[in-house]
């Protein structure tokens, strides 16, 4: 499996404050600032239609470092 880059991957929405898990089984990964949900994670659906990183990103702070 190839790595890429941090500057060309996209935030870990895993570790941001708006992403949450749906109960569609059909889109269950969202976010509650762009008010979407997808299959894949929603910072790559952003970078995808807009070319660029989310420029939402929080860090939670449920995250630890």
């Amino acid at each position: 499996m190839l790595k890429m880059p941090m500057a060309n991957r996209a935030p870990n929405c895993l570790k941001c404050e708006h992403y949450y898990v749906s109960w569609d089984v059909n889109f269950p990964r969202g976010c509650k600032m762009f008010g979407i949900k997808t299959v894949q994670f929603p910072s790559v659906e952003v970078k995808k239609n807009t070319g660029r990183d989310c420029p939402s990103f929080v860090k939670s702070k449920r995250i630890r470092d």
